[in-house]
């Protein structure tokens, strides 16, 4: 009994030098510590090399000294900032400016209570995070378009000005703009959400069963705000369209 005992005791206890050995509790993981921060700090440490190159071989984009008595046309916020700028052209200015960030970050904040799944926690795979993860990726790459549309594609009196079309060229400021009447853009948008939430449904049936109804509605409600801004911008830059709801109160 005590041989057996103890040849339980060494037999179970894990050795730190095998990545078979680790209680991982499936085939094939390894351990966070040293496999993937090694890697990490590599990839950490290339990449500041590189920025430490950049900086000392590249001058820093800086236009000439500020004259008060003249206004630059256009006048860009640093580029970081340049992406919520952008936005004030496809929404009111407290819709852009208060609204939209907030609902960004409320919405970073709720995602650990909408999504209470612990499927493939810990793991890094695509295959089974599909849907959230192609969301996560398309909202962050839609900042960055932002930034770039501000930054290179906006010129004088904030025109939009194509690859093929020359700043120096002052585009007029009564540019066509029209907006949708109000018995066409409040059906659209109850028929909007309305039909967002009957699509998820049918798409994607596993979705209410897992999350429950209320963080199913929240979780499809802030996706169907993320696609509106898509939308928005879609009709503003193609079809000139500056809003879709005008009421006395705000503008969609």
């Amino acid at each position: 009994m005590k041989e057996a005992g103890e040849k339980n005791m060494t037999t179970d206890r894990p050795s730190a030098h095998t990545i078979e050995d680790m209680p991982t509790g499936r085939p094939g993981d390894v351990a966070v510590f040293p496999y993937l921060v090694y890697i990490e700090f590599l990839a950490a440490l290339l990449c500041s090399i590189l920025l430490l190159v950049w900086s000392l071989t590249v001058d820093a984009p800086l236009l000439q000294e500020a004259n008060p008595g003249v206004t630059e046309n256009p006048a860009k916020a640093p580029w970081y900032f340049v992406g919520l700028q952008e936005l004030l052209v496809y929404f009111d200015p407290w819709i852009a400016g208060v609204m939209v960030p907030t609902l960004i970050i409320v919405g970073l904040m709720a995602i650990p209570y909408l999504d209470t799944t612990h499927n493939a926690v810990g793991r890094y795979t695509f295959r089974e995070r599909r849907l959230v993860t192609f969301h996560f990726g398309l909202g962050f790459a839609l900042w960055w378009v932002l930034i770039a549309i501000g930054q290179f594609f906006r010129g004088p009196n904030w025109h939009m000005y194509w690859p093929w079309e020359d700043w120096s060229v002052v585009k007029s400021a009564g540019a066509e703009m029209w907006d949708f009447p109000w018995w066409v853009g409040l059906p659209g948008l109850v028929a909007y959400f309305g039909g967002g939430l009957f699509f998820a449904q049918r798409r994607w049936p596993w979705l209410r069963e897992r999350l429950g109804i209320s963080r199913y509605v929240g979780s499809v409600t802030l996706a169907l705000l993320f696609y509106g801004i898509l939308i928005k911008m879609v009709l503003r830059l193609l079809l000139n369209v500056k809003y879709i709801l005008v009421t006395p109160w705000f503008n969609v």
